[in-house]
């Protein structure tokens, strides 16, 4: 078993990046993720000389580890963002995720990138009757969203998906897949086509101000820059501490099987949608784009672990969902970590005259890329570069830090509630 993405099989190593790092740029972006580069893309094409460092190899983190599924990202609900923003300010907000699904469509095809887009639908799958009970309800409320959704009962659950082990669902046909490995290195050459310079192993260790220029130490050297984005996410350091005070660093583990019969696949995925699950304690998985195998990921333990430990966890859930996977070999296992908010929404900013985009709370592959383009674009000063997030207020906790020493009690109580639902539907 290969402790690595089954994304990164067969993709070369990345050409064109910079070895030593410029004396000084107009825009430091700090991170080489899908926000990141998207921002790089902006601000090059913009006339800005750009420079984007990672700490590690670029698209080291979960641009290039994450399951692929592509969908509007907006966690909280209409009435509960209502409650809290207003009518209005919620709709927008809302808005901006339906936007940014339909956005990554239009940007991988402007730009070229191969990396087996394709709106498939998703399917979010009920684990109990009173969760179904719950999907069901929220349809009308979407609809008037002007979300595209159907509902699926638990006696036509196998036309979605080859399992007995959910309570039906509902399809989000506008939702789509992707290869994210081969995403990430699209946006990294359209990025080095703009004339951006990207450089790995040159980790961010302080930022500070010197008059209307800010100055960055780095593995590789000292940076001076015009503006600057953060850019990092899941993998915030304490280069940032405000910042890193705000996102909360979860690690989400995915394993792939070895090839299996096209058959076999086809019947457990019948319609090739990508799928959640209602679990608080979530699972996804989804086809390889090739069809021959089964990517499945989510959360195996309360605390964080290794992916050579995680795989034969989310191999029993797997097969618990699929006992026709009994026995199928797992080549491939890793892990990512994403940013949960205290709030459940993604935030886009300025503190301190540095720009920011982070957040997305475990979906993020289209708001990431989103809200980078608009990150760009607001550095360039352009109206368009406005968000319904604009503002927001970015909560943190008290003795909170960047360690969530909070979280393997609180993943022990979400699986507590995901048990109790179980227990309830065999009665």
């Amino acid at each position: 078993m290969l402790l690595k993405p089954y994304w990164t099989d067969g993709l070369p190593p990345a050409s064109g990046l910079a070895e030593t790092l410029p004396a000084k740029v107009d825009v430091l972006v700090v991170g080489s993720g899908y926000t990141g580069l998207n921002a790089a893309i902006e601000t090059a094409r913009g006339g800005r000389t750009t420079l984007v460092v990672d700490a590690g190899d670029p698209g080291h983190g979960c641009s290039t580890r994450n399951g692929g599924q592509v969908g509007t990202s907006i966690k909280p609900s209409l009435a509960s963002l209502t409650q809290k923003y207003g009518a209005e300010r919620a709709a927008a907000i809302r808005g901006e995720g339906m936007t940014a699904l339909e956005w990554i469509g239009e940007r991988i095809e402007a730009e070229g990138i191969d990396c087996d887009f394709r709106r498939t639908g998703r399917f979010h799958a009920a684990h109990s009757a009173a969760k179904f009970e719950g999907l069901a309800a929220d349809v009308p409320g979407l609809r008037k969203e002007g979300i595209e959704v159907e509902v699926v009962t638990r006696a036509d659950q196998r036309r979605e998906i080859g399992t007995d082990g959910y309570y039906g669902g509902l399809v989000y046909p506008r939702h789509a897949q992707l290869q994210p490995a081969k995403y990430h290195r699209g946006l990294l050459n359209a990025a080095l086509g703009a004339g951006a310079m990207v450089a790995g192993q040159a980790a961010v260790t302080a930022i500070r101000r010197e008059g209307q220029e800010f100055v960055a130490q780095t593995a590789k050297g000292q940076v001076r820059a015009r503006d600057v984005i953060v850019a990092t996410n899941g993998y915030t350091g304490p280069f940032s501490g405000w910042h890193r005070r705000r996102v909360i660093p979860i690690g989400s583990y995915i394993i792939a099987t070895e090839e299996l019969p096209k058959e076999l696949i086809s019947g457990l995925f019948p319609t090739d949608r990508v799928i959640t699950d209602t679990r608080k304690v979530v699972c996804y998985y989804r086809t390889s784009p090739d069809g021959r195998r089964v990517v499945f990921g989510g959360r195996v333990s309360a605390y964080e672990t290794e992916a050579a430990l995680s795989s034969p966890a989310l191999y029993e859930n797997m097969c618990t969902l699929f006992p026709e996977l009994r026995g199928a070999r797992i080549t491939h296992s890793w892990s990512g970590t994403v940013a949960y908010t205290f709030d459940e929404l993604a935030h886009i900013g300025v503190h301190d005259g540095i720009h920011y985009s982070m957040g997305y709370c475990g979906s993020g592959v289209s708001t990431a890329s989103y809200f980078g383009m608009r990150l760009g674009q607001k550095v360039l000063g352009r109206k368009e570069g406005q968000t319904a997030f604009d503002g927001l207020s970015f909560p943190t906790r008290p003795f909170y830090s960047g360690k969530p020493w909070f979280l393997p009690a609180t993943v022990a109580w979400y699986r507590w509630q995901d048990e109790r639902d179980a227990r309830a539907n065999r009665g």
